[in-house]
Protein backbone atom coordinates (compact mmCIF):
# COMPACT_ATOMS: atom_id res chain seq x y z
CA UNK A 1 0.00 0.00 0.00
CA UNK A 2 1.42 3.71 -0.82
CA UNK A 3 1.54 5.89 2.13
CA UNK A 4 -0.05 9.11 1.28
CA UNK A 5 1.91 12.23 2.11
CA UNK A 6 0.71 15.82 2.19
CA UNK A 7 3.57 18.06 1.38
CA UNK A 8 3.71 22.24 0.97
CA UNK A 9 7.12 24.09 0.41
CA UNK A 10 8.41 27.64 0.05
CA UNK A 11 11.23 29.26 -0.31
CA UNK A 12 11.15 32.66 2.19
CA UNK A 13 14.10 35.34 2.26
CA UNK A 14 15.42 34.53 5.36
CA UNK A 15 17.90 32.71 7.35
CA UNK A 16 17.03 29.20 8.38
CA UNK A 17 17.42 30.47 11.84
CA UNK A 18 14.61 32.82 11.64
CA UNK A 19 12.30 30.50 10.00
CA UNK A 20 12.85 27.70 12.63
CA UNK A 21 12.50 30.65 15.69
CA UNK A 22 9.46 31.36 14.02
CA UNK A 23 7.53 27.53 14.02
CA UNK A 24 9.13 27.17 17.99
CA UNK A 25 8.55 30.55 19.99
CA UNK A 26 4.83 31.04 20.77
CA UNK A 27 5.33 34.65 19.79
CA UNK A 28 6.16 34.22 16.25
CA UNK A 29 3.99 31.42 15.48
CA UNK A 30 0.78 33.31 17.24
CA UNK A 31 1.89 36.11 14.73
CA UNK A 32 0.96 34.09 11.46
CA UNK A 33 -0.92 30.97 12.29
CA UNK A 34 -2.36 30.09 15.94
CA UNK A 35 -4.45 31.66 18.18
CA UNK A 36 -1.55 30.53 20.91
CA UNK A 37 0.80 28.19 22.16
CA UNK A 38 0.93 26.87 25.33
CA UNK A 39 5.20 26.50 25.51
CA UNK A 40 7.85 26.98 23.14
CA UNK A 41 8.25 24.21 21.25
CA UNK A 42 11.62 22.24 22.22
CA UNK A 43 13.45 18.29 22.40
CA UNK A 44 10.74 15.81 23.56
CA UNK A 45 8.02 19.00 24.44
CA UNK A 46 4.35 18.63 24.59
CA UNK A 47 2.94 21.75 24.15
CA UNK A 48 -1.19 22.48 23.54
CA UNK A 49 -1.91 24.61 20.20
CA UNK A 50 -5.13 26.86 19.62
CA UNK A 51 -5.23 27.35 16.06
CA UNK A 52 -7.67 30.22 14.76
CA UNK A 53 -10.82 28.42 13.96
CA UNK A 54 -12.64 28.51 17.03
CA UNK A 55 -12.58 25.15 18.85
CA UNK A 56 -9.71 23.68 17.17
CA UNK A 57 -6.73 22.57 18.90
CA UNK A 58 -4.09 19.99 19.23
CA UNK A 59 -1.36 18.41 21.67
CA UNK A 60 1.43 18.53 19.70
CA UNK A 61 4.57 15.89 21.21
CA UNK A 62 8.18 16.91 19.49
CA UNK A 63 9.85 13.94 18.38
CA UNK A 64 12.28 15.36 16.39
CA UNK A 65 14.26 18.65 16.60
CA UNK A 66 17.45 20.01 15.66
CA UNK A 67 17.91 23.50 15.59
CA UNK A 68 18.08 25.16 12.78
CA UNK A 69 16.84 22.38 10.49
CA UNK A 70 14.38 20.08 11.53
CA UNK A 71 11.20 19.82 13.69
CA UNK A 72 9.00 16.75 13.47
CA UNK A 73 5.92 16.48 15.70
CA UNK A 74 2.66 14.61 16.05
CA UNK A 75 -0.83 15.73 16.47
CA UNK A 76 -2.09 13.44 19.51
CA UNK A 77 -5.45 13.81 18.57
CA UNK A 78 -5.53 13.33 14.63
CA UNK A 79 -2.17 11.00 15.01
CA UNK A 80 -0.96 12.82 12.07
CA UNK A 81 2.99 13.27 12.10
CA UNK A 82 4.17 16.56 10.47
CA UNK A 83 8.10 17.05 9.52
CA UNK A 84 9.15 20.33 8.60
CA UNK A 85 12.91 20.47 7.13
CA UNK A 86 14.34 24.04 6.61
CA UNK A 87 17.08 24.01 4.03
CA UNK A 88 19.10 27.67 3.69
CA UNK A 89 20.36 28.27 0.11
CA UNK A 90 22.80 30.40 -0.91
CA UNK A 91 21.42 34.80 -1.34
CA UNK A 92 19.73 34.67 1.76
CA UNK A 93 16.79 32.10 0.89
CA UNK A 94 15.81 29.63 2.95
CA UNK A 95 13.57 26.42 1.41
CA UNK A 96 11.03 25.92 4.21
CA UNK A 97 9.37 22.38 3.88
CA UNK A 98 6.26 20.56 5.19
CA UNK A 99 5.11 16.84 5.31
CA UNK A 100 2.41 15.49 6.43
CA UNK A 101 1.93 11.34 7.52
CA UNK A 102 -0.74 9.49 8.96
CA UNK A 103 -3.43 9.50 6.59
CA UNK A 104 -6.19 6.97 6.84
CA UNK A 105 -10.59 5.97 6.86
CA UNK A 106 -12.45 6.60 3.75
CA UNK A 107 -11.54 10.69 3.83
CA UNK A 108 -7.91 10.11 3.42
CA UNK A 109 -7.28 11.89 -0.12
CA UNK A 110 -10.20 14.81 0.99
CA UNK A 111 -7.71 15.10 4.77
CA UNK A 112 -4.68 15.31 2.25
CA UNK A 113 -5.85 18.10 0.32
CA UNK A 114 -7.06 19.87 3.50
CA UNK A 115 -3.41 19.54 4.75
CA UNK A 116 -1.78 20.49 1.30
CA UNK A 117 -3.83 23.68 1.49
CA UNK A 118 -3.61 24.60 5.12
CA UNK A 119 -0.01 24.11 4.78
CA UNK A 120 0.70 26.05 1.90
CA UNK A 121 -1.56 28.73 3.52
CA UNK A 122 0.78 28.72 6.25
CA UNK A 123 4.11 28.97 4.70
CA UNK A 124 2.56 31.55 2.43
CA UNK A 125 1.68 33.47 5.53
CA UNK A 126 5.00 33.06 7.16
CA UNK A 127 6.85 34.25 3.85
CA UNK A 128 4.86 37.23 4.09
CA UNK A 129 5.50 37.50 7.93
CA UNK A 130 9.77 37.24 7.86
CA UNK A 131 10.06 38.96 4.78
CA UNK A 132 7.67 42.20 5.43
CA UNK A 133 7.44 42.12 9.72
CA UNK A 134 3.76 41.83 9.23
CA UNK A 135 1.58 38.51 8.45
CA UNK A 136 -0.84 38.93 5.36
CA UNK A 137 -3.37 37.25 7.64
CA UNK A 138 -4.28 34.44 5.27
CA UNK A 139 -4.42 32.11 7.86
CA UNK A 140 -6.84 34.22 10.04
CA UNK A 141 -8.73 34.83 6.75
CA UNK A 142 -9.12 31.29 5.90
CA UNK A 143 -9.96 30.70 9.71
CA UNK A 144 -12.86 32.90 9.44
CA UNK A 145 -14.29 31.81 5.92
CA UNK A 146 -13.48 28.02 7.80
CA UNK A 147 -16.35 29.28 10.40
CA UNK A 148 -18.80 30.73 8.13
CA UNK A 149 -19.07 27.92 6.36
CA UNK A 150 -19.35 25.79 9.37
CA UNK A 151 -22.53 27.88 10.55
CA UNK A 152 -24.14 28.16 7.28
Amino acid sequence: MVELVAKAKMPIRCTATQAFDAFVQPDRITSFWLKSASAPLGPGAQVEWQFMVAGASECVNVTAFERPRHIAFTWTGSGLFVDISLVEQQGGMTVVGVEVRGFDGDDAMDQIVNATEGFSIVLCDLKVFLESGRPANLVRDKAALIERTRDA
